[in-house]
């Protein structure tokens, strides 16, 4: 079997029991029944995750997969598409908003270069950024596929191979991206996979105003009919309306997954990547954790589609893994709750009933 194959083969749910086991112990800590909410919800996963009630998540990685979209030739975006190289080299030289957050998370940042349209190899030669580039953008989805079906497959067997590359040094992933116009494919693949329509899924991405949006709506409106992606296949839709760092987000999110490691989905982009990997693998949404509620108007469609709830609501719209880094300090408080919180027995404290 392939690459793609075996990971899809490989993924299977939270492990049921060690779930259990750390509901047993966060329903005896020392506070009133599930008084931590959402973070005891947190460490319950991490735990089913991990399969362990000591749930390894102290090495830390955020990947930021890099692209450009030839859709950008539609004028979707606020920003020309030379933006994209120049964030590269600013995130490489650690100047960018990641950087500064993922510093707080005390994470690694990892920039993938799957296919900026600028020449990049100066950043790869020295060590700053991987280069898995498939092509110098991908073609106008407005026009037809925005990538040939192959490429699709390159691009989460790539997004597999990084999760594989650093699974001996990081427990716990984020995701992040960078690539101009790329709230265009993202929207076109959350309304496909939703079933909601382009204007559904469709908000300003960096900025643009109302006309500028309802051009975009109707760029993307475009693209489905000319492209006509199947919502029951996954990879169509990456092939026919995706693009290349979305489709190795999406891979790396499986490669996450097969290796029972929790992945911490970032904002508007990521998610659609999160619903490629779900549409592939079902059971890899049990190792997703959503960091944050973009105002991006589809996340929260892609959001309900995954099942999932963020743990922050910032008014972020950044992108590059900002909103996961900081979800990072969140999953360390929920390990630290199911692992160093005594239970009323240990500390030896009256329950409300009155018996220790």
């Amino acid at each position: 079997m392939s690459l793609l194959q075996n990971t899809l083969a490989g993924i299977k749910p939270q492990d049921q029991d060690i779930r259990r086991q750390a509901k047993d112990r966060l329903d005896r800590l020392t506070m009133p029944h599930w008084a931590l909410g959402r973070l005891l919800d947190l460490a319950l996963d991490l735990a089913g995750m991990t399969g362990s009630l000591k749930p390894p998540v102290d090495r830390r990685i955020i990947v930021t997969m890099a692209g450009d979209h030839g859709v950008a030739a539609e004028g979707v975006s606020a920003f020309p598409r030379e933006v994209t190289g120049q964030m590269v080299a600013n995130i490489a030289a650690g100047g960018a908003g990641i950087n500064a957050l993922a510093r707080v998370a005390d994470a690694q940042v990892q920039v993938v270069d799957m296919g900026a349209a600028c020449d990049l190899s100066a950043l790869a030669d020295d060590g700053s950024i991987l280069s898995r580039r498939i092509a110098p953008g991908t073609a106008n989805m407005a026009r037809g596929a925005a990538m040939s079906r192959d490429q699709a497959v390159h691009c989460l067997e790539t997004g597999i191979e990084i999760a594989n590359l650093f699974a001996a040094e990081a427990e716990l992933f984020g995701t992040g991206e960078m690539g101009i116009a790329n709230t265009t494919p993202s929207s076109a693949i959350v309304a496909v996979l939703t079933g909601a329509t382009a204007e559904e899924a469709t908000g300003c991405g960096t900025g643009i105003d109302d006309e500028r949006r309802k051009h975009k709506i109707d760029v993307i409106e475009q693209a489905l009919q000319v492209n006509r992606p199947d919502p029951h296949d996954g990879l169509d839709v990456l092939t026919k309306v995706g693009g290349f760092e979305i489709g190795g987000l999406a891979g790396l999110i499986l490669g996450a997954a097969a290796l029972r490691k929790p992945v911490i989905i970032d904002g508007f982009i990521s998610t659609a990547a999160a619903l490629l990997a779900q549409s592939l693998a079902p059971a890899s949404a049990d190792y997703m954790i959503a960091a944050h509620h973009s105002i991006e108007q589809g996340h929260q469609l892609a959001l309900a589609r995954l099942g999932k709830k963020p743990l922050l609501d910032l008014d972020f719209r950044l992108g590059e893994g900002t909103g996961a880094a900081l979800a990072m300090n969140l999953v360390e408080g929920a390990k630290r709750i199911l692992t160093e919180m005594a239970t009323f027995d240990e500390a030896a404290v009256c329950k409300g009933n009155g018996k220790a």
